[in-house]
């Protein structure tokens, strides 16, 4: 899909030499991946401290059950 943008030419030139990038194409999807996989990692932190945590829970004597 073709899409015009008005992107910082300094930023997009400076994240092309830093990631050793060949086209500006590569540098927005790699970019926009990474934009991606850290919100999501942020998400993921979110939630900690809110899942309730079973002191009494062993883990080993649940392998042995099995």
């Amino acid at each position: 899909m073709a899409t015009n943008l008005s992107i910082d030419e300094k930023l997009l030139d400076e994240a092309k030499e830093l990631g050793r990038f060949k086209t500006k194409r590569e540098t927005v999807n790699m970019a926009l991946q990474e934009f991606i996989q850290r919100r999501r990692q942020l998400e993921v932190l979110s939630l900690y401290d809110s899942i309730d945590y079973n002191a009494d829970y062993n883990y080993k004597a649940e392998r042995k059950k099995r």
